[in-house]
């Protein structure tokens, strides 16, 4: 147990009575939450990026030929060549090994979908990053640096 069982949200007043030692211990937790969202963040990015990716693929697939050349990647730096056999449905990666087939037009709308939620997350995540460092900020400037 850390011996800090504060109810949150704390008020400059509450810290102002804590000994330096538990704002210390507090500075440390608000600093690695902090952290911890922000890698958050930038992991719902990331994601968010190849969705937005695999989006504009299945737009640029609409547009083409059914027997047109294309490079079928095996790897991330492997590709053989192909031809398009039907550009109608697409095979899309759901996450954790699954895979579904839609139309294009389904691979829109799950792609809009999922980019959405992602933002949407990504906006909570940011809220709670900005009250960590408005957090993080009240308790330094109670503590002198060491």
């Amino acid at each position: 147990s850390s011996g800090i069982n504060a109810e949150w949200p704390l008020r400059p007043g509450d810290l102002a009575q804590l000994p330096v030692p538990q704002l210390n211990q507090l500075r440390a937790q608000f600093e690695e939450e902090e952290q911890m969202l922000t890698q958050s963040l930038a992991q719902l990015k990331g994601v968010q990026s190849r969705f937005i990716e695999s989006q504009e693929s299945v737009l640029k697939l609409s547009k083409k030929e059914t027997g047109k050349d294309i490079l079928v990647p095996l790897t991330s730096s492997m590709y053989v060549p192909g031809q398009l056999a039907n550009t109608d449905k697409v095979l899309i990666d759901i996450g954790t090994g699954y895979h579904v087939k839609m139309t294009i037009d389904e691979a829109k709308g799950y792609f809009t979908r999922i980019t959405e939620y992602i933002t949407k997350k990504m906006e909570v995540v940011q809220k709670n990053l900005i009250e960590k460092e408005k957090s993080t900020d009240c308790d330094s400037a109670l503590i002198p640096l060491l």
